[in-house]
């Protein structure tokens, strides 16, 4: 009995750990939801977004006169640790729970009224002094207070993300501007179709990626607008007057973020909408990163018997019974990654549709499925970046012998002696063995020097000029 102390609440008496700072509705918590054991104390930011969310319900209840001021410098303080990183480990709850996120609401609510109480030379538990509900959660219901605070998290894992994608594009770019000399065949559908160099094949690669930190940005930006003063279900009620322009104006000034109050709070407080379009673009990423993993696969196989137009660093060995053999390991997990990734966004879609009237109770699991994504993908591409990407070397002289042994260069002669004569050549090339080179020549149909100039491969990386 010593190491515990007893609270209460709705269903009465619970015990909590003597030294804990979050409070009896935790417990509950700990005790009911033993789900996907990842705790909100695995998201940081998350738990950042809930500091700042009750530091600016804190300063707004305060000039609004509700709260006084040792008492609002106090849970203002507390919360600035929070946001430093300290008492994180006070956060054991699961984040897949039910309750729309009373608990989590709670969980915060109970460790900033404790350590407040703490401050004040107080006993933990002692609410009467500082009170998770009367207090800490003044003017606000988990129904604004849990959405605005996954919002905040969010926008602040968004940044980590973007800088992610910014240095493999950096990486992919790097090895184009490496590769820009490197002849090779370029394929539609698995087929030999015509010359380009292995440099444009990287730059793509970066191209493609770089469009997505535009979409990340553009839909996180979303999340700037919070129901904050929406209380239960949109109305306001126990908010006081002006109280949601003004949260809305603190919160902005204390995260740095152009935060707005919804204009419709009815509707904002039910609405999921914007997470659900930023999921949709870390889906978009994740496919275009697995299709990258792809192509490098293919790249790469070999070394003997495949297409061995790069080499990818060797990591560990590839096989328990073949010696000798090395896996493409790297792109090999991120492909998984994007299809736990691709995965979540369906978990996402669910739970958005899944909300009835007033209130999106799904909002857990849907928060959960996002911030998952947002880390799995952080940690994807550095492992990408930093134990593949930056270590690839291309295999220059396969890469030149497939161009002059291909048939896919007869597509160059088009314009100078038409499709029909094109495609002879190609099937008696394809049929004989001959090379498309020597076929022109013994049918008179170019000079060589024409020839010459038509097929030289630095010639057909870019539109023609007759």
């Amino acid at each position: 009995m010593e190491n515990f102390r007893k609270e209460s609440d709705l269903l009465g008496e619970l015990e909590v750990p003597v030294n804990a700072y979050y409070g009896v509705q935790t417990q509950r918590a700990i005790n009911n939801f033993k789900i996907s054991g990842q705790l909100l104390s695995s998201y940081p930011d998350f738990i950042k977004g809930l500091a700042f969310v009750k530091k600016a319900a804190a300063k707004t209840n305060y000039e609004l006169g509700l709260l006084d001021e040792d008492l609002y410098f106090n849970i203002a303080e507390t919360c600035d640790e929070l946001i430093q990183g300290q008492l994180h480990d006070q956060f054991p709850i699961d984040m897949i729970q039910g309750g729309a996120g009373t608990s989590v609401n709670m969980n915060a609510n109970e460790v900033i009224a404790n350590r407040v109480l703490e401050k004040l030379g107080k006993k933990k538990g002692e609410y009467q002094f500082c009170s998770p509900n009367d207090h800490i959660n003044l003017s606000q219901s988990t129904n604004d207070a849990y959405p605005t605070a996954i919002k905040m998290g969010l926008l602040h894992m968004n940044i980590g993300l973007v800088e992610r994608l910014k240095k493999i594009v950096e990486a992919f770019r790097s090895k184009g501007q490496d590769f820009h000399d490197v002849i090779k065949m370029g394929r539609t559908q698995l087929q030999d179709a015509v010359p380009m160099t292995l440099g444009q094949e990287f730059e793509a690669f970066a191209a493609t990626l770089e469009e997505d930190i535009s979409k990340l940005n553009s839909n996180a930006d979303l999340f700037v607008e919070v129901n904050m003063g929406a209380t239960a279900i949109g109305t306001g009620l126990n908010a006081p007057v002006g109280y949601a322009s003004l949260c809305a104006k603190n919160l902005a000034q204390l995260t740095g973020f152009p935060v707005i109050s919804a204009p419709d709070l009815v509707e904002a407080t039910p609405d999921t909408g914007s997470y659900v379009i930023y999921s949709s673009a870390m889906k978009r990423l994740a496919l275009k990163l697995s299709k990258i993993c792809n192509d490098l696969r293919l790249l790469s196989s070999g070394p003997r018997a495949g297409l061995f137009e790069i080499n990818l660093p060797p990591m560990q060995p590839g096989s328990s019974i073949m010696p000798g053999k090395v896996n493409p390991v790297i792109p090999e997990v991120v492909n998984q990654v994007c299809f736990k990734v691709i995965g979540n966004d369906l978990t996402v879609t669910f739970a958005a549709e899944a909300g009835q009237l007033q209130l999106n109770v799904m909002e857990p699991v849907l928060s959960h499925a996002i911030m998952e994504n947002i880390n799995f993908l952080c940690n994807a591409l550095d492992t990408l970046r930093e134990k593949c990407v930056t270590g690839i070397t291309a295999n220059k002289e396969v890469c030149l012998n497939m161009v002059k042994h291909s048939i896919g260069i007869v597509t160059a002669l088009n314009p100078y002696i038409g499709y029909k004569y094109s495609t002879e050549i190609a099937k008696e090339a394809l049929e004989t063995g001959k090379s498309v080179y020597n076929l022109v020549l013994e049918k008179e149909i170019l000079s060589q020097e024409k020839l010459d100039e038509i097929l030289d491969p630095k010639n057909m990386l870019k539109p023609h000029s007759k």
